[in-house]
Parts: structure tokens; C-alpha cells; sequence
């Protein structure tokens, strides 16, 4: 299983009156700590995106245990838990606060598609080579 971990300050814009993370900025923090998994790997989604390849999100889920606040420093913990096959990479992800307290799940899936045609295609071969290392 690849795991990897991202820190994110709430900043005030992030936040209701109430000082609480409005709830679509989680796939914001979800957005970022998917880039930043990439980058952990070793690959850069702009240099796939050269290549011909992107990832749009065709399926999103979020469950809110409690809320993020303004200027909390969260973890977002972003996992891999099965080796992506063909066209499909699924994303899950925890969120916590300073404390260690879960705030959030969710799970992001992506399919790999070419960027002129938008037909899906197969995940390069090397984000597959550098992914599959943490499942053998």
C-alpha cells in the first residue's frame, strides 16, 4: 500500500463565519495532497500532462467527523490501498488536526485518459513501475 502524508494551513478564506473549513474546500486539501503523493513518487502530474496524459476525477466522497477550524495545521494522509489496473487510480484519504483527531475521509477516483481525445488509456508505464513497488 503507498501511503504519504501533506500539511495544509486553514487560511481565513477557507472558513465560514463560524471559522470552520467550508465543506468543499476538503477536495481543495484532497487536490493537493494527490499532487503532492504524485510528486512523493517521483513524478510530476504537469510532466504527465505534457505527455499526453490527465487524470480528471470522476467520482468524489467525503465523510465530515468534525470540523477543521481557521489556522489549524491538518494532515492529510493520502493513500493507495490496491494496485491501479487499466484506466482507474483510487485515492483514499484521512484528515486530521493538530491533536490527531480524524476530521475527515474521503475517496477520489481518477481515470487516466488522453488528453487529445479524452479516451481512456492505460496509467504510463512509469507511474505504474514507480506505484507497484509498494505492492509486491
Amino acid at each position: 500500500m503507498f501511503t504519504s502524508e501533506t500539511k495544509v494551513r486553514v487560511r481565513y478564506a477557507e472558513t465560514d463565519q463560524m471559522g470552520v473549513v467550508y465543506h468543499s474546500n476538503f477536495f481543495l486539501y484532497f487536490e493537493v495532497a494527490r499532487v503532492e503523493s504524485f510528486r512523493h513518487l517521483g513524478i510530476r502530474y504537469a510532466d504527465m500532462e505534457k505527455d499526453g496524459v490527465i487524470m480528471p476525477v470522476v467520482d468524489v466522497h467525503a465523510k465530515y467527523i468534525r470540523p477543521a477550524l481557521y489556522d489549524d495545521l491538518l494532515t492529510i494522509k493520502t493513500y493507495i490501498k490496491e494496485m491501479p489496473l487499466h484506466h482507474k487510480i483510487e485515492f483514499n484519504h484521512e484528515v486530521y488536526n493538530e491533536k490527531d483527531e480524524l476530521l475527515c475521509v474521503g475517496k477520489i477516483i481518477l481515470y487516466v485518459m488522453e488528453r487529445n481525445g479524452m479516451k481512456r488509456t492505460a496509467l504510463p508505464e512509469a507511474l505504474k513501475k514507480k506505484i507497484e513497488r509498494y505492492f509486491q
